[in-house]
């Protein structure tokens, strides 16, 4: 049975470096359960998620799946809202240590199961296989980093022609007609839906579309005005008391807001450009309306030049994201032929049965 729930990546591979928010959604709230996995590649870390999200959807829970920015056809974590729990890798590159260990935290450590004998065996090629799994991984964050440079350019040239004044003033009657005021205590969540990854540059769109009934999506080919609504949006929600969801650029997510989910709402602000497209019949807001063309133009030739790196760029850093992807394949299949899964298994069944015991 094919598992129908929201995708989210809690982690991206930036033109910032690697960007991780494992722990935002759960913070101090003592209500929360989460367990920590531990574990080397191929101990099934994803598989003992997947095992646990499928028995509790057959169960009729909510579920969002987490997938792994490196390989989405893994999970990096499941997020059970209803019973506020959460399963989550916490190995390399994004470390999860408890905060409150048995408090809020549990670590399961899979590294049980595994015969470190054999492990030694092999110790030569597990170790020649992860050096060349780091070194290309170094390989991206090189490419990445210099598409940032490129990329913040272009993102400051769009700026300098966004005509300001007039986007703010849209931005504020856009929340106010959509947004009303609440008595409540405002929680951000803060996530990805798209992803530099070894498919290429990847969105979870349907995440949106399929679970808001209203989705205002803002065109911006540009970047500036669509960040500076997002912006506006985001800070006026909290302001009303409202808890949202806030999908950062997984480019450049330390100055780029993209999308602002309102979940009580079921009201969605999104940003659509050259790297995300909403399958929807819904009516865009169109950013040019708030560029002056003739500052624009003085600078086209300089943006289009480095769009054309940026994307070249991306290409490769997608690429070099694969062949890591296969050097993990093989540093996975000693692991996996190291590893006793008729015993985890059985974990997982009794860390299902209590967590539906909650």
């Amino acid at each position: 049975m094919e598992i129908k729930a929201k995708k989210y990546f809690l982690a991206a591979n930036s033109m910032q470096g690697f960007v991780s928010h494992f722990d935002t959604f759960y913070k101090d709230d003592k209500q929360w359960r989460v367990y920590i996995i531990k574990g080397g590649p191929g101990t099934g870390k994803s598989s003992f998620m997947k095992f646990i999200a499928a028995r509790c959807y057959d169960k009729g829970l909510k579920i969002e799946l987490c997938p792994c920015s490196s390989d989405p056809h893994s999970l990096d974590g499941l997020i059970i809202p209803q019973l506020k729990t959460a399963l989550l890798d916490g190995t390399a590159p994004h470390v999860l240590e408890p905060k409150h260990p048995g408090v809020i935290e549990e670590i399961i450590n899979l590294g049980e199961f595994w015969d470190s004998k054999l492990l030694r065996e092999n110790a030569d090629k597990i170790i020649a296989a992860s050096k060349e799994n780091s070194a290309l991984h170094l390989a991206v964050k090189g490419y990445l980093s210099a598409a940032g440079e490129l990329y913040r350019d272009n993102l400051k040239l769009s700026r300098m022609f966004c005509e300001t004044k007039a986007l703010e003033k849209y931005a504020l009657n856009l929340a106010k007609k959509h947004i009303p005021k609440k008595v409540g205590k405002p929680h951000e969540d803060i996530r990805f839906i798209g992803g530099v990854t070894p498919q290429g540059v990847v969105a979870f769109t349907k995440t949106i579309t399929d679970y808001c009934e209203k989705v205002i999506i803002v065109e911006d080919k540009y970047g500036a005005a669509a960040g500076a609504i997002m912006s506006k949006i985001r800070d006026y929600a909290l302001k009303c008391g409202h808890s949202i969801i806030t999908l950062k650029s997984p480019f450049l997510p330390s100055e780029l807001y993209e999308h602002i989910i309102i979940p009580e709402l079921s009201l969605a602000f999104c940003t659509e450009n050259e790297y995300i497209h909403f399958q929807s019949d819904v009516r865009r807001v169109h950013a040019r309306r708030f560029y002056d063309i003739l500052i624009q133009k003085q600078c086209r030739g300089r943006m289009l030049f480095n769009r054309k790196l940026v994307r070249d760029l991306l290409v490769l850093s997608c690429k070099t994201l694969a062949a890591a992807k296969a050097s993990h394949d093989k540093l996975e299949k000693y692991y996996i032929d190291a590893m006793d899964f008729e015993g985890e298994m059985l974990l997982a069944q009794d860390i299902l049965d209590r967590i539906l015991k909650q």
